[in-house]
């Protein structure tokens, strides 16, 4: 079922309530019945995740073993399959978003040839493999190529998920995997056509040609998106500062994407995976990532649910040794197969088995694929009606495996005998050319070990992180703001624009191994946010912040804040206290602070009007450059600071003439000049200047 059908069924069983209540007390017309469905979806999966935790279970066993158990062949809890079923989908497509997330094309392009020859040998070696072997048993045709398409396909979710909690979806193990994974969902769209054909319906080959040009269409329309219409959007959504519009936009964008592609016969994870191609093309990745993957994990435990809610026990009962035996040899046939696949491709065996078991299963997307063919009369392994359940059965039994399966690696790899130096693959722990680098690296790419670390990027941050360069000490920082990050860029250092009150961004980053975390953020609620979600990952690290009020001080220290500089004491220069080196002398800090000083209106200036004697400052200058204006990649002639804020930009002279849109913007009247040695100002109500 659609997302689609799964909103208007929702929809649908909204009115029907509201209809049976007609005439009878709103107080007697009890909940929705989705609502109780999607209620009970929750509790269990919230019950399934302690329980794992609890057990010292992998969270993904925990799901398809209470799937099974509240589904309607045990409990009976979750009787409604097509809810369970949407809201599975929706989890299967934020999954794979994260990950087209965490490739940008550049990356992709890199494994290319692990996608079309090593996928392309794994599906076109299981299809043969499978249909060859039921030919040979006396399986008619149609049902063994039938088979051997459900068979070549394996779970994108749950092979992504091991992977991540397993660090190692950017090692050569998560490479070799994801490349095969991505052509299976690109030959689902050739699947989806080719049963109908085997089933003696369908367009022929010529009908076959056509869909896949559309989608081919269709997928080189977003990869140039991704190039020339998304990163210049994101900006645009990425300047309202707003937390609210930018995930309405990534989950729109991540949804639209998938749904275009669908439109073209292209699964709807495919087009996910897209979708988050696009956003990683952008300087936005790690702000979408942290916003959507609260997403991810709800609809994802959905999925896992969803495949064992299919389970029914009393079949396999009765059928225990065929659906055992049936598992054992899809694992044995998709194992043998892909180690083949990954050593044709030139990989050693400590590439190749940690691949082959991990993809052992069967995929997702072969549930779609079965029942399209039962539909048409096909069946697995020439099965008949008994077909589905077997396949069905065996595959939910292989999923939950799947863990299991994959831990073998290890004490199977220790068998053989150590890789010669620079042989090629790197084995199951996978630190091949690919690993440490991307979302995965445990860092997004951002230096931090023994760096002072900036969270937020203000005025008194500026200051700091300016002396700390000239101290020649390393320094890193995570901002939200566009303008800073376009600043540091230009200047060669290191940021990461993403929401630092992310406990996951935090524990990435391994900001324990800090040498001094900064905490630099202008609201009160957001720095106070920060340090108690910063306290839960890093314990020991220390903290400096800034504290506006003796109430907000008490707090801050309180939440584990080292040193809380007050508003009264000068704050970069605390900053620059507690962080520079004894070899940097004070007289060496005062004259830095002295090159930055707080600027403010003489007490002419102040008499002019009344405008000026309400912003004679003192106000510290955001930066020492038009940031608007390097956002841009422009220039400019002179800079101008407002003296209600802070802000500088550029002059009347200059191309853009930033100062005065901020002032004539935000109704701040007064500008004073920031070029050295000029201290005139100007009131754009009163139109003086001194």
């Amino acid at each position: 079922m659609t997302v689609r059908g799964w909103m208007w069924g929702a929809l649908a069983l909204l009115s029907t309530a509201g209809a049976e209540g007609a005439g009878a007390e709103a107080a007697h017309a009890g909940p929705p019945a989705f609502l109780v469905q999607l209620t009970l979806l929750l509790i269990v999966s919230a019950a399934a995740a302690y329980g794992s935790f609890r057990l010292r279970l992998l969270p993904i066993i925990g799901f398809l073993l209470a799937g099974v158990l509240v589904g309607p062949g045990a409990l009976g809890l979750i009787r409604d399959p097509q809810l369970i079923s949407a809201a599975s989908e929706v989890g299967v497509m934020l999954l794979l978003f994260t990950i087209g997330i965490e490739f940008s094309l550049e990356r992709l392009s890199r494994i290319a040839r692990l996608i079309f020859l090593g996928g392309g040998l794994q599906v076109s070696l299981t299809i043969l493999a499978a249909a060859g072997a039921l030919l040979a048993f006396g399986v008619g045709a149609a049902d063994a190529v039938f088979t051997g398409c459900l068979l070549a396909l394996s779970s994108t979710a749950i092979v992504m998920k091991l992977l991540g909690e397993r660090g190692e979806t950017n090692a050569r193990t998560g490479q070799v995997s994801l490349g095969i994974l991505i052509f299976q969902d690109l030959a689902v769209v050739l699947m989806v056509l080719l049963i109908p054909m085997l089933a003696g319906q369908g367009g022929g080959v010529a009908g076959v040609l056509i869909a896949l040009a559309k989608a081919g269409g269709i997928i080189a329309l977003v990869l140039v998106a991704a190039r020339r219409v998304v990163p210049p959007l994101m900006e645009v959504v990425a300047r309202t500062c707003s937390a609210e519009i930018f995930l309405l936009a990534v989950v729109a964008l991540c949804f639209g994407t998938a749904s275009l592609t669908a439109l073209a016969g292209v699964s709807l994870a495919l087009g996910a995976f897209l979708a988050g191609l696009l956003v990683s093309e952008s300087r936005y990745g790690a702000q979408a990532m942290g916003e959507i993957l609260p997403l991810q994990i709800l609809f994802s435990a959905a999925f896992f649910l969803s495949v064992g809610v299919q389970l029914d026990l009393g079949f396999v009962l009765r059928n225990l040794g065929l659906v055992l035996g049936a598992a054992a040899l899809i694992a044995l046939l998709k194992v043998v197969v892909t180690s083949l696949s990954v050593r044709l491709l030139g990989e050693d065996w400590r590439t190749a088995l940690p691949v082959a078991l991990l993809t052992g299963q069967v995929g997702e997307f072969s549930f779609v694929l079965a029942t399209t063919g039962a539909a048409l009369g096909l069946s697995f392994a020439g099965l008949g009606e008994q077909g589905s359940g077997v396949f069905i059965a065996a595959t939910v039994l292989l999923m939950a495996l799947t863990p299991g399966l994959a831990a073998l690696g290890g004490p199977l790899l220790a068998r053989l005998p150590s890789p010669a130096p620079g042989e090629a693959g790197t084995g199951a722990a996978g630190t091949g050319p690919s690993g440490g680098e991307g979302y995965g690296d445990g860092g997004h790419g951002l230096p931090v070990a023994g760096r002072v670390v900036f969270l937020g990027y203000g005025a008194h941050a500026r200051l700091a992180a300016r002396a700390l360069s000239r101290a020649g000490q390393p320094y890193s920082v995570v901002t939200r703001n566009p303008d800073g990050a376009s600043e540091l860029q230009g200047r060669g250092a290191p940021v990461l624009i993403a929401d630092y009150t992310r406990a996951g961004l935090l524990r990435d980053l391994d900001i324990d191994s800090a040498r001094a975390v900064v905490i630099a953020d202008d609201d009160t609620e957001m720095t106070e946010r920060t340090l108690s979600v910063l306290r839960t990952v890093a314990p020991q690290v220390q903290v400096i912040t800034r504290a506006t009020s003796p109430e907000g001080f008490a707090g801050l220290q309180a939440l584990g804040a080292q040193h809380v500089l007050s508003a009264h004491r000068e704050v970069a220069a605390g900053i620059l206290d507690l962080l520079t080196p004894p070899e940097v002398t004070r007289a060496q800090l005062s004259r830095h602070l002295a090159e930055h000083p707080p600027v403010t209106l003489n007490a002419t200036q102040r008499a002019q009007c009344e405008h000026a004697a309400h912003n004679a400052g003192p106000v510290t200058p955001e930066a020492d450059v038009c940031l608007e204006c390097v956002a841009l990649g422009d220039t400019w002639v002179h800079l101008r600071v407002c003296m209600t804020c802070g802000h500088v930009g550029c002059c009347d002279s200059s191309k853009n003439r930033h100062a005065t849109r901020h002032a004539q913007g935000q109704g701040h009247p007064v500008i004073r000049s920031a070029e050295p040695g000029e201290d005139w100002a100007y009131c754009y109500e009163h139109r003086w200047t001194k």
